[in-house]
């Protein structure tokens, strides 16, 4: 089982990522929480990890928090959940405010997330409940200042690619980023931003 990995981040496209450990290079699948933490390419970070076998893959599920890791572990344990929507309910909202939402019983911030319909909600509330992971308060953050200028057209470009890796239809991706109209944002804070507003 691969737990940890520490090494230098040398790709990254959302949610995709790879790690070059001692020359060895992983890729992985990155929460949006964990992608938006990620330092500048060619530095170093540590990850932790979550190993999916499966009988046509194996993938490695990328988290820069164990509070993080063990949210989608737990979620995984529900019915119908798979790793795909695991990785887009951790992504579409922190683990506290993922917890908030499940003791408050809040059907409709949950369904806000992609793929999560009405039953599907009602049955992460009902099973999640009582399986809420122990958080702390602690959230770290990081700043990407890259190098190069992307135009806007190919940072919104990026942006909507990354809320469609997330499960979001393609219509809706377009307009969540659309309706960001600050110029000069980074396609990372864009997608933050996005989110954010999503569960608003």
């Amino acid at each position: 089982m691969i737990g940890q990995l520490r090494g230098k981040l040398i790709y990254k496209q959302a949610p995709e990522i790879m790690l070059d450990v001692n020359g060895v290079g992983y890729e992985l699948l990155a929460s949006m929480t964990t992608f938006l933490d990620l330092p500048e390419l060619e530095q170093e970070t540590v990850l932790f990890t979550h190993f999916i076998v499966r009988e046509d893959s194996q993938t490695l599920y990328a988290f820069s928090s164990k509070n993080e890791r063990s949210l989608f572990r737990t979620l995984l344990k529900v019915n119908g959940v798979g790793p795909k929507m695991a990785l887009a309910i951790v992504s579409g909202m922190t683990v506290n405010e993922f917890a908030q939402f499940i003791r408050a019983d809040d059907v409709v911030a949950l369904t806000r997330l992609p793929g999560v319909g009405k039953k599907t909600a009602e049955r992460l509330i009902i099973e999640m409940r009582d399986r809420l992971p122990e958080t702390d308060d602690s959230d770290t953050t990081a700043s990407d200042t890259s190098t190069h200028n992307p135009s806007q057209q190919q940072i919104e470009a990026e942006a909507v690619t990354a809320l469609l890796a997330l499960g979001y239809k393609p219509p809706q991706a377009s307009r969540m980023v659309a309706s960001i109209s600050a110029d000069n944002l980074s396609a990372e804070d864009m997608i933050r931003l996005a989110l954010k507003a999503s569960l608003s």
